[in-house]
């Protein structure tokens, strides 16, 4: 594959992770096995997950001008990605994600912070940097008004646009009709879906429903299960292979890096589905969002 140039606009946190044997009920107190600071946000995420694969990356976002900001500009320069246009912020503390892990599942609460200050006038002042990339990637966790922003800069300028809907959300026509790739997991679907089809209709009937209304190509991820898109008006689901599972909390971010560094790279969406199975079946097998981010050499020899 060619080395792409991947634009990423979104959101830099730290991730606050405790780990658990099993997950608490409302109003109890368990003990934990483990606590870890670890550079997160769904945007940095995804700019390690496609730096870590080959390609050449800018990150657009902002961080505060504090502790937990320098270590994470520190780390994402030590991964190679472009970090110029990430803005330090005075007096405005980095964003946070408090993450509750076990082996198998994880649930997450964030605070946005220097997230917000992640501006469409922010965006607006990499237009030309945006409109020459080979794909952009964009999430949800900045203010929606700057996705937009970034994402109809790329469309004018015919770069793919690459839109996980995450954290899930309503999205109008407004934000989709500028996306070529929508990525939700399956709750994500049901939230965009809400109003267009009956949740009891099959998953089949309800992404060909939702094709028809909309003109960007929908790919569901679906955890163990793989990944499902629409092709002939039929559902194709890529399988993921069986793996330990140690720590689901990037698996998505390695998903959508996955996919965009081969589409990107010239690769047919299949393929590129099929790659980003294999990328985000490889990272939950290691702990931590970005430390599980595998690298292109691991997933050409599986």
């Amino acid at each position: 594959m060619k080395q792409p140039h991947i634009v990423v606009v979104g959101s830099l946190n730290m991730d606050l992770v405790v780990s658990m044997h099993r997950m608490p009920i409302m109003g109890e107190t368990i003990p934990g096995s483990t606590f870890h600071t670890i550079s997160g946000g769904k945007g940095a995420n995804q700019a390690v997950g496609c730096a870590r694969l080959g390609a050449k990356v800018t990150l657009i976002g902002a961080v505060g001008k504090d502790g937990f900001g320098a270590q994470i500009l520190d780390g994402l320069k030590a991964e190679g990605i472009l970090t110029d246009k990430i803005k330090q912020v005075l007096n405005v503390p980095t964003g946070v994600a408090n993450v509750l892990h076990t082996s198998e599942d994880n649930c997450i609460v964030i605070v946005a912070g220097a997230n917000e200050q992640c501006t469409p006038e922010w965006v607006d002042d990499y237009e030309q940097l945006i409109g020459k990339a080979d794909l952009l990637l964009v999430q949800l966790e900045i203010p929606l008004a700057s996705v937009k922003r970034a994402m109809q800069i790329a469309h004018a300028s015919g770069v793919p646009v690459v839109l996980n809907p995450a954290p899930a959300q309503k999205l109008s026509r407004d934000i989709l009709q500028y996306a070529d790739f929508i990525t939700p997991n399956e709750i994500e679907f049901d939230l965009l879906s809400e109003g267009l089809c009956d949740r009891n209709v099959d998953l089949q009937q309800r992404m060909i429903l939702w094709n028809k209304e909309y003109n960007a190509e929908l790919i569901i991820t679906r955890g163990k299960e793989g990944s499902s898109f629409i092709r002939n008006n039929s559902l194709h689901t890529v399988k993921a292979p069986i793996v330990q599972v140690v720590d689901t909390t990037g698996a998505g971010d390695a998903f959508n890096a996955g996919f965009s560094v081969a589409y990107a790279s010239g690769e047919t969406m299949m393929d590129s589905v099929e790659f980003a199975v294999k990328v985000a079946s490889t990272s939950v097998t290691r702990f931590g969002a970005q430390a599980g981010m595998p690298s292109f050499e691991e997933i050409t020899n599986i």
